[in-house]
């Protein structure tokens, strides 16, 4: 499957490096001149070099020479004549084997000389492979040959080798690849696995035949990257295999292997591959690309490639192109890649250069980050990591990329990220506050530097802020000074500057009073800041009057708090009676009845002595004509008559009708009914009110002579006066409209008048009579006279003992009781003297 570049996002931009290359040098820079590397191997302990004159070296991997003999003494191993095939090593790094076309194998103990081989089998050998297990005793000593079949070698009794041929192969086997009981390698027809402990093979992989070119012309890649997984890269193709165990079933309905090997994963590249490698779940790949340099017509630079595998996608996700020295005159057979699956580190090899490539650690990244202008990705690196590494750190980056936002202009960006990186470091937020201060910027800053007093800055830089918005941002300005808590800085610099600004700049004033009067407060100058709100006509005035119990201070300003709002100016007025008295009020209004007549309208609600209720009925004619009858009717603390002449000045005549009735004056009031008011019901109904019979009959002779009057009148008459009296003043004559309906009414009424009259004078008679009986019972019965009773003159005992000193009594049915001798000239008397007293 061929790489699908144009999936993958991160390929449309610059990509970030998932690898990291340097140079090996030290003593292999030395080996490099004088020879040229054919084959390697890398171990954990060291690495192998093969080199073209049959020469083998021992590095580390660094690339200083390590002896290769037991004493030390020996820097190489000439183990060939020509060119080194293939190298081998033991996991425990005990042995190596190697091969050549010279037809001769090698095994060769880095600490021991047992177990050592030294064939020559006669014919060209491509490949060879020790056990994994080669270095323990019970092991069988075994290895792998491969020419034109595969031969296993194996110790046998009396430490001979027993060559058994496992496959014979069409071709060459050119590569080799052994873990645990698993061997793959590779001929002209494909790769094949053997199961070393069945002896059996798991299958063949057959590769693709391409006729423009032959496959073994190309070199087989062969990797077990894990247990039982198996990367093959040959030619410009990839596959990916999986040994599985068969299922019981299978088993033991078919005669098959125990085990199979299964492609899972097939991908095509855009180069001749040279090695292939796995990168935690990721794959590297080495390839050459397939033209040559359309300039030169000479080989391209390889290419060593990151790329993601999942399920049928294959999307390349970094890629870089080598400087291997003598690139131009190599092909894709000439390189080879090696690698420390454990420590992801991958060994390129050319003829004449060694390349290390390993993954990008966090330095590295970050590193690579911020030379590229991406700061936010490199930030995120950190604080996956908590924030800090032998190198970086949130704040150093933070720094870099704060410059960097500043000297391209994105100001909020740069105060986002300034609060983000320096939190509750002061000097550093200082630092970085300044920076804006050095463009005009501070205003972006502003909103993100700390307001809590605890993790206050210098009052300093929160005054430099200040000083920008007074010059260039009233709003701002005035804002700030609303919302910072003035402990944050130094009021006296600021309304000294606010006031130095306003005498020196023509500016609109208003945003900077409104400013200079809370700067007052903060301060405390509660009587500079009230001066400055009313100057503003600012409502804001009316809070600090009460939060600040400014009451004694407003005297002389009643009326200017009167004229910013009305209502508000009152409520203030009235919250405390003693704070504000009402003659101050009064005094500071004389010269307008309207705020006046507010004031007093709002005053005789909460007060209810009536104080001032003459003065208000003459503020109510003038400014609130409908409070005016209300108020007569409630209030009785205005002197009548003065009410009276407003009224009458003004032909209030409801107003007129209400106070003549008061007073007294009814035939007037309920002229101007009449007259004026020319409302008949009214005037019924003040007839009904006052119930005189006089009312009536002035009504009668005001109303005899309308005969709209008269009709309603013997409608409601009836209930009241004789209707005779109505009925005898009726000129002869007279278009009465509804009369009928109307005597009849009349009548009705008049009758059921007289009907009530009746039962209440026979209720009121039997009653009458009730009550005379049960009095006089009540008169006749005796009354029971206790030791209790005294005489009421001489407080001495009615009743007592000795007989000798009795006399005769008197008691009255009020139960005061007397002796004879006690009352005056011992006369009896009809009447107790006690109540007769009390009467008068």
């Amino acid at each position: 499957m061929a790489i699908n570049s144009g999936s993958c996002d991160s390929l449309n931009r610059k990509m970030e490096p998932k690898l990291k290359y340097y140079r090996m040098g030290n003593d292999v820079q030395n080996i490099l001149l004088k020879e040229a590397v054919s084959c390697i191997c890398v171990h954990t302990k060291f690495i192998c070099l093969g080199t073209q004159w049959g020469v083998i070296h021992l590095l580390d991997h660094e690339g200083n020479t390590v002896p290769i003999s037991q004493d030390n003494n020996q820097k190489d191993l000439q183990a060939h004549a020509i060119a080194v095939n293939k190298i081998s090593v033991d996991v425990n790094g005990d042995y190596i084997a190697s091969c050549s076309d010279d037809g001769k194998v090698l095994v060769y103990g880095l600490y021991t000389d047992d177990n050592t081989h030294n064939l020559t089998l006669g014919r060209v050998v491509k490949s060879v492979a020790l056990d994994p297990c080669y270095f323990k005793s019970g092991s069988g000593r075994r290895f792998l040959t491969g020419d034109n079949k595969l031969t296993l070698y194996e110790k046998t009794f009396l430490n001979r080798l027993r060559s058994t041929v496992l496959c014979e192969c069409e071709g060459y086997v050119q590569a080799i690849a052994w873990h645990d009981r698993f061997v793959a390698w590779a001929s002209e027809v494909g790769v094949r696995v053997y199961d070393l402990v069945a002896r059996c093979s798991l299958g063949l992989i057959q590769w693709e035949k391409n006729p423009n070119r032959s496959i073994e012309d190309f070199r087989c890649n062969l990797l077990w990257s894990a247990p039982k997984t198996l990367m093959i890269g040959w030619v410009d193709t990839i596959r990916i295999c999986v040994i599985r165990k068969r299922s019981q079933i299978e088993l033991q309905t078919r005669d098959v292997t125990e085990y199979l090997i299964d492609p899972v994963h097939t991908f095509q590249t855009d180069s001749y591959i040279s090695g292939l490698g796995p990168l935690d779940d990721q794959l590297v790949i080495l390839g050459v690309p397939k033209e040559n340099d359309p300039e030169t017509e000479k080989s391209q630079r390889p290419v060593l490639s990151v790329a993601e595998y999942k399920d049928c996608e294959f999307c390349e996700v970094a890629s870089d192109s080598l400087t291997i020295r003598g690139y131009e005159e190599y092909n894709c057979n000439d390189y080879y890649l090696d690698m420390l699956i454990e420590e992801n580190r991958f060994f390129i090899v050319s003829p004449k250069d060694i390349v290390i490539a390993s993954p990008y650690d966090i330095d590295d990244r970050v590193n690579w980050l911020t030379e590229n202008g991406k700061f936010e990705k490199a930030i995120s690196v950190l604080e996956e990591v908590g924030g800090k590494t032998s190198k970086h750190s949130v704040v150093t980056v933070g720094v870099q990329y704060l410059d960097h936002l500043i000297s391209e202009h994105l100001f909020e960006e740069a105060a986002i990220l300034c609060a983000r990186i320096c939190k509750n470091d002061k000097v550093l937020w200082e630092n970085q506050i300044l920076k804006f201060a050095e463009v005009n910027q501070l205003r972006a800053i502003s909103s993100y530097v700390p307001r809590i007093p605890e993790q206050a800055l210098s009052s300093h830089i929160y005054e430099l802020i200040f000083y920008e918005y007074l010059k260039v941002d009233p709003n701002g300005f005035l804002k700030l000074v609303q919302e910072w808590n003035p402990a944050l800085y130094k009021t006296g610099i600021i309304v000294k500057e606010v006031l130095e600004h306003l005498l020196t700049t023509e500016v609109d004033k208003n945003i900077y009073l409104e400013a200079l009067a809370l700067l007052y407060c903060y301060q405390k100058k509660y009587d500079k800041a009230l001066t400055t709100y009313l100057k503003l006509q600012h409502k804001d005035v009316f809070t600090l009057i009460t939060k600040h119990n400014m009451y004694s201070v407003i005297y002389d300003k009643i009326f200017d708090l009167m004229n910013l709002d009305c209502d508000k100016a009152i409520s203030i007025l009235l919250q405390d009676k003693t704070k504000v008295p009402y003659e101050v009020v009064e005094k500071q209004l004389e010269n307008n009845d309207e705020y006046l007549f507010k004031y007093l309208d709002a005053y005789s609600k909460v007060e209810p002595n009536g104080r001032y209720h003459g003065k208000l009925v003459t503020l109510y004619a003038k400014y609130a004509r409908n409070k005016l009858l209300p108020f007569l009717k409630c209030s009785d603390n205005y002197p009548i008559q003065e009410a009276l002449d407003v009224c009458q000045n003004n032909k209030f005549y409801p107003e007129m009708v209400f106070l003549l009735g008061r007073i007294g004056n009814t035939r007037e009031a309920l002229q101007i009914i009449i007259e004026k008011l020319n409302d008949i019901n009214q005037a019924i109904n003040f007839c009904q009110e006052h119930n005189d019979k006089e009312l009536w009959t002035d009504l009668i002779m005001h109303t005899v002579g309308k005969p709209e009057c008269v009709t309603l009148l013997l409608k409601r008459i009836g209930n009241y006066v004789d209707p005779r009296m109505l009925i005898e003043n009726i000129e002869s004559g007279c278009e009465i409209k509804d009369l009928k309906d109307s005597l009849a009414k009349m009548m009705c009424d008049y009758h059921l008048q007289m009907s009530v009259q009746e039962a209440c004078k026979v209720i009121t008679l039997r009653n009458y009579f009730d009550l005379h009986e049960k009095l006089i019972i009540n008169q006749q019965r005796g009354i029971s006279v206790t030791d209790e009773f005294l005489c009421s003159v001489c407080q001495g005992r009615i009743i007592i003992r000795d007989l000798s000193n009795a006399s005769d009594l008197i008691v009255y049915n009020c139960r005061h009781s007397f002796h004879i001798e006690c009352l005056p000239d011992g006369v009896e008397c009809n009447h107790c003297s006690v109540c007769s007293a009390v009467k008068m």
